[in-house]
């Protein structure tokens, strides 16, 4: 299948605070790289693929049916402008977050910051060594947040791994001092229950309240134990974030036993993951609402209070979604879009085995008023250029380009690239423009590709695993309208009001 503009090819936990700071900064040649733990899924990323399997990669890459080994091809309307390989921090790049002129890049061992000013010449200003995947990462003001999802043996950037079955080992939410990008400084660790995967800021006046998704609970792990069937909230008073501290921990899926009230997984449901937790939320706070991609459901919550956050709907896919992922709402705030990461993210699910309804997005409308909102299933979108067997492929982290009255999303899908696409119609959402490498690997299956890619102030910037840091120039008639919109902040999972927050060009 032939995609628009496609003239390339036929068509992826206890409050303290480190005692020492020191050697966070950029003299990490030393250090080793944290482990890479895909999320859960229902194939994990096993690296051998059979030998017809890379047979077929390399006469697919042979015919033309698929880009050669990292060559970059993309759609006429879409320019890549540069790549920044990884630097000090070895480990795999996940998410990212934006400030100003600045960019800040997660990586499993810490996160690095990005001028981003002359998108075609980006600086580092800093570099920090801090591992503890997957760090995903935040900011919000003075303040940066990062995520330890890996069980460690204390709270400080010179940790080491650690059990979880050992009841001093530490994993939460990690806080730094942004005042000078050049210098962050730690000032403040919130342990939670069973870490911190993911998070999301909500901020309210003078202080910012933080969601905390994480799952998997284990009856051996001492501070994760089941159902966990809720999440984490913490209170930062700005002022103050050495005074961070969880205020509450509200159950979204009530139940009776062990097993809470979520989704049950199998055997009840083959090939789904079983709800233990949340993976991650998004909020529209103008809205009062939020969205919750929790394993084996999604949900839609009224967050007006944010340390009581309350449940209005909550759907399953029973049938075509493995693990519900991240949800991104559209600007008028009547449609989701839910992600299913089938595979972990380790998987190579973008073929024709695995279909277009499996791994995808599911598009929702949100119907009726108040209390009485549902969402309703409206369609699937997949990326409609095959992917070989050695690449891992499935739907992942995006952002909405804000444009009046179109539903256009850019969106990370590992070794699929980078998709944008429109869901204005919500039944019939198509790819607009693209951007890929060619497998890392013909011959084995090589975990890699678009983490993130996120639409900020006229460009795309995208953190792949292993390439690094790559930045993308849109140009489009049906997008150029948002180059009108400027930002000055802008972290995806909390989601502004683009046509009100922010200032016209």
């Amino acid at each position: 299948m032939r995609t628009p503009h496609d003239s390339t090819r036929q068509s992826a936990r206890r409050l303290g605070v480190a005692a020492a700071a020191a050697g966070l900064l950029a003299t990490l040649l030393a250090a080793g790289p944290a482990a890479a733990i895909p999320d859960p899924g229902d194939t994990p990323l096993r690296g051998a693929v059979s030998s017809a399997q890379a047979a077929d990669a390399r006469a697919a890459i042979q015919s033309g049916e698929i880009p050669g080994v990292d060559e970059i091809v993309h759609s006429d309307n879409i320019e890549h402008l540069v790549n920044i390989p990884k630097d000090a921090l070895k480990g795999t790049n996940s998410d990212l977050a934006f400030q100003g002129k600045y960019a800040f890049a997660g990586n499993y061992d810490g996160f690095r910051i990005f001028d981003i000013s002359d998108p075609k010449d980006p600086k580092t200003v800093a570099q920090v060594l801090c591992p503890g995947s997957q760090n995903d990462i935040s900011v919000s003001g003075n303040l940066l947040f990062l995520s330890t999802d890996s069980s460690r043996s204390d709270n400080s950037c010179n940790s080491t791994t650690q059990p979880a079955s050992v009841k001093e080992s530490w994993e939460g939410m990690k806080i730094f001092d942004i005042s000078d990008v050049t210098d962050p400084k730690y000032v403040a660790a919130v342990e939670t229950a069973c870490g911190s995967h993911t998070h999301t800021l909500l901020p309210k006046g003078e202080d910012v309240y933080v969601y905390v998704s994480s799952y998997s609970p284990n009856v051996a792990f001492p501070d994760c134990q089941p159902p966990h069937d809720g999440i984490s909230v913490i209170k930062v008073p700005r002022a103050a974030p050495e005074q961070a501290a969880v205020v509450g921990f509200p159950v979204l899926f009530p139940g009776k036993g062990p097993d809470g009230g979520g989704n049950p997984g199998a055997p009840t449901n083959p090939g789904v993951s079983k709800t233990t937790g949340c993976h991650d939320i998004t909020v529209l706070p103008g809205k009062n609402l939020a969205a919750g991609a929790c394993m084996g459901d999604g949900i839609l919550l009224d967050v007006s209070d944010p340390e009581h956050p309350r449940v209005l709907d909550q759907v399953q896919d029973n049938v075509n979604f493995a693990f519900w992922h991240s949800a991104t709402f559209n600007q008028k705030a009547n449609k989701v879009v839910f992600t299913d990461e089938l595979g972990g993210g380790g998987g190579a699910t973008c073929n024709a085995a695995v279909g277009p309804n499996r791994g995808a997005n599911g598009v929702y409308d949100i119907v009726g008023k108040g209390k009485n909102r549902k969402l309703v299933f409206r369609s699937y979108y997949k990326i409609p250029r095959h992917q070989a067997d050695t690449e891992n492929c499935v739907a992942h982290n995006g952002s909405l380009i804000p444009v009046k009255g179109k539903d256009i999303m850019v969106q990370a899908w590992y070794q699929g690239g980078v998709s944008v696409w429109d869901f204005t119609d919500s039944a019939r959402p198509r790819e607009i423009a693209y951007f890929e490498r060619g497998p890392i690997s013909a011959d084995r299956l090589v975990g890699g590709g678009s983490w993130s890619a996120y639409y900020y102030n006229g460009h795309i910037y995208s953190n792949d695993l292993v390439k690094g840091f790559d930045v993308l120039k849109l140009s489009d008639r049906r997008t150029d309208p948002a180059r009108r919109i400027t930002m000055d902040e802008l972290n995806v999972q909390t989601q502004p009001d683009y046509f009100e927050d922010f200032d016209r060009d």
